[in-house]
């Protein structure tokens, strides 16, 4: 009864109207870190040794390609790779995550013309949430596909069928070239010791 009580008597706040351009710095923060997870995903990008704290100029622009950031309009190859070095140290290869959003709030101004740096940052931000590098898709789907259909012995006619076994594991040489049986009196017969076995039904 009382909790009823300081329910109903509590007022109900109107919601706050948050302009447009306003960026509630919470929200930046949680977009920053989002986006710093897909920056560390493409920083290590078919590099082996990356630890994903920093990215190569490569990587950088796969980044802005695949997240939609670099259209070939308002943000051209040339532009990424102006910013990319721009914002790296002298000598450097790679950038780190602060540089890398330094060089996103060049882009961002370039792609979103007429919003502030902050609204332009977010936007940026929103393009690269929850990326991953993109492989080749043709490439990809073609490999599992005709591994699939390579393995597939119901598909097998022929001497082909004999490559591979139920289970679609290869058996080797053995599923290539005709191994000499000679354990029964017919040179090669497939149903060595299957006689008594028929016998015994």
């Amino acid at each position: 009864m009382l909790k009823a009580a300081c329910k109903s008597s509590l007022p109900l706040l109107p919601h706050p109207q948050v302009s447009p351009h306003t960026v509630l710095p919470h929200l930046q923060l949680t977009m920053a870190s989002e986006a710093e997870r897909t920056f560390q995903r493409f920083a290590v990008f078919g590099e082996s040794s990356s630890s994903g704290t920093e990215m190569n100029n490569k990587n950088f622009s796969k980044l802005c390609k695949d997240c939609g950031i670099m259209d070939d309009k308002t943000v051209t190859s040339t532009d990424v790779d102006i910013v990319f070095s721009k914002v790296k140290a002298k000598n450097a290869r790679t950038i780190t995550f602060q540089q890398f959003q330094e060089a996103m709030k060049e882009l961002g101004q370039k792609q979103f013309k007429g919003k502030s740096p902050d609204e332009a940052l977010e936007n940026i931000y929103r393009l690269m949430e929850g990326k991953d590098p993109a492989t080749t898709g043709v490439t990809k789907a073609m490999t599992v596909g005709g591994v699939s259909r390579l393995t597939d012995t119901s598909k097998y006619t022929g001497t082909h069928k004999e490559r591979f076994d139920q289970s679609g594991k290869g058996k080797g040489i053995a599923g290539r070239e005709d191994m000499t049986d000679n354990s029964g009196y017919v040179s090669g017969y497939k149903g060595a010791g299957t006689y008594d076995k028929k016998g015994s039904n």
